[in-house]
């Protein structure tokens, strides 16, 4: 019997020990066939990583587009979570399907010519095969605060159109994959998992992009104010919440801003730009069309007052230091890149015509001209130290597939492109981990060494999974 336990405890130490030194060779054959060692602890090689990037990122730039979400460009992106794995289904405000969409309209609400007496079933189809070209305009569609979150219904992103009031263009999209950005994409890293970081439009996803936080307005005017038993579009998805949150647009008191009957206090919340400042880290925000503005004559079409965040911020009210030095107009990018004087971090708004923006701008303009800005920042003497971040502020109601994650009541809302561009960045990669806009704050903050803005930043992956060193 004691001979019997003792082959069974030969037995199964020498099992044992096949099976360590099996893992252990292994492991170092799949660490070592690419010349590499493997960090064993996750944290330290992180840390290496974060060191890299403050040793050899000099300069950050960060392009700020407009209103597509991930599936209304990148839906047939190669080895992109796109369409193909899809529930592309709608429903109606009662939950039965919808079989039929309503034809889509143009910025004057007439059905765009090209659809007219057209049947258009409900589901994702390509503009191009009804005729509509990228290089053309179309219309836009509802993007608000409360609206995004009754279409994206719970995560099953199944009421975009039955809460649009241009149902039509929900879930058309132009294939971008061979467009400027697309073309970039392949080469350096697109992120399919890269969420809005506040649900609605453009105005608060400005905001959250430089605070990560949502403006106050107490004692807001009562014609603000949400109405939330009414049935009205613009009532109960109103400017601002009924406990003081400003949530779709507004203007600031502060110069330049639209003709409206009231303005948004001065904000005192602190930005990444206020960050910078107290690291003496150099940066400016160029905004297209920024001095015409600012000399009191703004183009009445391309020129959007509520895509200029810093103005509402009291550090950097009109008459301030702050303003004068940081708020500037894009042509001041382009000769800061040729007299090679480019702050560590930048932001670019390009003029509307060149944002993206459906309904008064096309595409494919669009594209041209961050694939410009980018081809020159990499031809100057930046493109060894720089990462150019191209993201987009919003999905500008446009359907996506993918549910985004629950984290407060502000968002995320829906997915939306992010390209990183960089020497450093991976090339020809596909980055799947979870992101939202306050992780370009996170990336910056990280580079910098600077302390969060809010919980949402601070808890926020960093981008750090597309670049290698």
């Amino acid at each position: 019997m004691h001979s019997i336990i003792s082959s069974m405890k030969n037995f199964i130490f020498f099992i044992t020990a096949f099976f360590i030194i099996a893992c252990f060779s292994k492991c170092s054959f799949d660490c070592d066939s690419c010349g590499k060692k493997e960090e064993s602890d996750p944290c330290k090689s992180e840390q290496k990583k974060i060191e890299q990037l403050k040793k050899k990122i000099k300069h950050i730039i960060v392009i700020y587009q407009e209103n597509w979400s991930f599936d209304g460009l990148y839906g047939s992106f190669p080895g992109a979570n796109n369409r193909s794995c899809a529930n592309t289904y709608q429903v109606e405000k009662n939950d039965s399907l919808m079989k039929n969409f309503k034809l889509p309209l143009d910025m004057k609400g007439a059905i765009i010519k090209n659809f007219v007496g057209k049947t258009l079933l409900a589901k994702p189809y390509n503009l191009i095969d009804y005729g509509v070209l990228p290089d053309e305009e179309t219309g836009d569609i509802t993007h608000r605060f409360i609206t995004e979150q009754l279409q994206i219904d719970n995560g099953k992103m199944d009421k975009f159109a039955a809460y649009s009031e241009n149902p039509g263009l929900v879930q058309s999209y132009f294939d971008a994959t061979n467009m400027p950005e697309g073309k970039l994409a392949q080469k350096y890293t697109l992120c399919d998992n890269f969420f809005h970081s506040a649900f609605g439009g453009s105005f608060l996803n400005h905001i959250w992009l430089i605070a990560a936080a949502t403006p106050v307005w107490k004692n807001a005017p009562y014609e603000f104010i949400n109405k939330d038993a009414d049935t009205q579009l613009y009532n109960y998805d109103n400017k601002v919440t009924t406990d003081g949150y400003a949530v779709n647009t507004v203007y600031s008191v502060n110069m330049p801003h639209g003709k409206d009957t009231y303005y948004l206090p001065n904000q005192t919340m602190p930005t990444i730009g206020d960050r910078l400042n107290d690291k003496k880290i150099s940066w400016v925000w160029y905004s297209g069309g920024w001095n015409d503005a600012m000399a009191g004559h703004p183009d009445s079409t391309y020129f959007q007052f509520h895509h200029q965040p810093f103005v509402y911020f009291e550090n950097f009210k009109d008459g301030s230091e702050n303003k004068k030095q940081h708020l500037k107009d894009e042509i001041d990018f382009i000769s800061a890149i040729k007299s090679e004087d480019l702050p560590q971090v930048s932001f670019i708004k390009a003029f509307g015509i060149n944002n993206e923006h459906p309904g008064y701008a096309n595409l494919e303009r669009g594209q041209k001209h961050v694939d410009s800005l980018v081809q020159l920042v990499m031809n100057s003497k930046y493109g060894d130290d720089c990462v150019i971040i191209i993201a987009y502020d919003e999905h500008g109601g446009r359907w996506d597939h993918v549910a985004p994650p629950r984290i407060d009541r502000w968002g995320p809302g829906s997915r939306v492109p992010c390209i990183i561009i960089s020497k450093y960045a991976k090339k020809n990669y596909i980055d799947h981990t979870q992101y939202e806009t306050v992780s370009i704050l996170k990336f910056i903050e990280t580079v910098h060494g600077l302390k969060p803005l809010s919980s949402r930043d601070s808890a926020a992956n960093g981008l750090m999974n597309a670049f290698e060193f």
